[in-house]
């Protein structure tokens, strides 16, 4: 998988679904998206908005889009990428053939993509979508105003996956040295997956 700090050359010539890749690559273009590389994957945009990656994993390549929740989906063809996963949905792919054969359905989904960034839609969040508050958190943050003050002004999604990491063990020892080992990030005003 691609890394941070890599080129756009470097992604395209990646051995591993390298063809499909560069079919998905010229249909996202073709739509009318811009390219760039974020996340050290091929991202797509509109207006400056990000629509859509393409990400190759062992066994499948795809498109994950962004707000892929609003997406109308009535055959099932999108997935959630993971458990944790609110807002991103993909389309998978096992084969330059396949791709061809879905190219039409995946168009559809680009140009729906692209109409609800033009129209601002937003993926809805509400409170149960964020993970238990762990009481180690709490402790840090009564110990440690400037962790608190950092953790609140990170974006929900940042929050958000912070958290996930941090209540994901079952001991509380193992959730403060999480708690611990995420304060320099923190203060930096970086999430979990920010470098």
């Amino acid at each position: 998988m691609p890394k941070k700090g890599v080129t756009l050359d470097q992604v395209l010539a990646a051995p591993d679904w390298h063809v499909e890749r560069k079919a998905l690559r010229a249909i996202l273009l073709d739509c009318g998206l811009a390219e760039a590389i974020k996340w050290g994957q091929l991202c797509y945009m509109t207006n400056g908005h990000n629509v859509a990656l393409v990400f190759a994993l062992k066994d499948t390549i795809g498109v994950g889009f962004i707000k892929g929740t609003l997406l109308d989906d009535p055959d099932g063809e999108l997935v959630l990428p993971g458990p944790n996963s609110k807002a991103v949905m993909r389309m998978d792919f096992t084969s330059l053939e396949e791709i061809r054969r879905r190219e039409n359905r995946l168009r559809a989904f680009v140009a729906e993509a692209m109409a609800n960034e033009a129209a601002g839609k937003v993926v809805a969040r509400d409170a149960s979508q964020m993970p238990d508050w762990p009481d180690e958190l709490d402790q840090a943050f009564a110990a440690d105003p400037d962790y608190r003050a950092a953790f609140t002004a990170l974006t929900p999604g940042r929050q958000r996956g912070l958290l996930i990491d941090i209540t994901a063990p079952k001991s509380s020892a193992a959730r403060a040295r999480r708690v611990a080992r995420h304060r320099d990030r923190v203060l930096a005003g970086k999430g979990l997956h920010d470098r």
